[in-house]
């Protein structure tokens, strides 16, 4: 039986990851499982690069699809509620996609769509993914105490008592929350727990790839966020440089989005100039890609602070002219 495989990239270019499904009924099992999860790997790997679109988007939904109608034919319950479980981590994946890009509605559907999936395949992790990106989602909205109840919510799935790196996760997704309400002994005090429970994560364990971003050089980065927060920018100037030296190379958009971070609480501290020339280097970071609407969304609310504190200042002018010039080639 030959099988065509499709991935739109960005770029509109195609490559391996989702397969048409078969002209012909046959019983589906472990090999078709394992093939769909290949593809979930692949679309991990992409957003690392390029960040969220449209295009990784459209094809998350269609391996979604797949997994969805394979079911149907599936050997046994096992084989179907693994096939439940793929679908909801492309449904997750098409969800942060959504989120990255900043179309929150569409974000939104499809995140209550992957949580009814993980739920059906029983799916631990698939449900700790999803309660995630809702953090995400509400801090983007700014709906600072739903990140709290959804950081919380992922604290309680089942597999944050057996894998520390996830209930980490959990913490600090918390912690933003609590420094988003100005709950600034809230927000430590996760911090605090995710640093513990990250201390005892095996670094051995198999996991699933859409968590790779997450370890010490995310943590510290989400500390920044948090330490800038509750007024402690010297604090997240020093969590900044920690994550960008620490941060593996290959995900450019969280290292474009430290660099941000670090601008962000250099300016706080009123060193313009310093701050202006560390969110150059978002630029840089991203060059070739165009930059997801959470990032552009990001430096817009750079711009925004930085001419409220130096309105009349020659580097802000220039920031300003730069900022519009690199927007529009993006």
């Amino acid at each position: 039986m030959r099988r065509r495989h499709f991935l739109t990239a960005a770029t509109g270019t195609t490559a391996a990851v989702v397969p048409l499904v078969a002209a012909r009924p046959y019983a589906v099992g472990t090999t078709d499982v394992i093939r769909l999860r290949s593809g979930l790997d692949a679309l991990t790997a992409l957003d690392a690069a390029k960040g969220g679109h449209e295009a990784l988007e459209r094809v998350a939904l269609a391996g979604a699809t797949e997994a969805l109608e394979l079911q149907k034919r599936a050997v046994s319950q096992r084989i179907r509620q693994r096939l439940f479980s793929v679908a909801a981590n492309y449904t997750a994946s098409a969800a942060w996609s959504a989120v990255d890009a900043r179309q929150s509605d569409r974000a939104q559907v499809h995140l209550n769509r992957a949580l009814y999936l993980a739920g059906l395949g029983n799916d631990p992790v698939a449900e700790l993914r999803v309660w995630n990106s809702h953090a995400m989602l509400a801090a983007h909205r700014g709906e600072f105490a739903q990140v709290v109840d959804a950081g919380r919510a992922a604290q309680a799935t089942a597999v944050t008592r057996r894998d520390p790196l996830f209930a980490s996760l959990a913490h600090a997704r918390t912690a933003i929350g609590y420094s988003s309400v100005g709950d600034r002994r809230g927000a430590l005090r996760s911090l605090g727990y995710a640093e513990e429970a990250l201390a005892n994560a095996s670094t051995d364990e198999p996991r699933a790839p859409w968590v790779a971003f997450y370890g010490p050089a995310e943590l510290l980065a989400i500390t920044a966020i948090v330490r800038d927060d509750i007024g402690d920018a010297a604090g997240a100037e020093a969590a900044s440089h920690r994550a960008l030296a620490a941060i593996p190379q290959q995900f450019r958009r969280n290292r474009a989005l430290a660099a941000l971070q670090l601008a962000v609480a250099q300016l706080h501290q009123r060193d313009e100039e310093q701050a202006c020339a560390t969110a150059g280097q978002v630029f840089v970071l991203m060059e070739g890609t165009p930059l997801p609407g959470r990032m552009r969304c990001y430096l817009g609310d750079f711009c925004r602070e930085l001419t409220t504190l130096a309105p009349d200042s020659t580097i802000a002018r220039e920031w300003k002219n730069r900022y519009r010039s690199e927007r529009s080639q993006t």
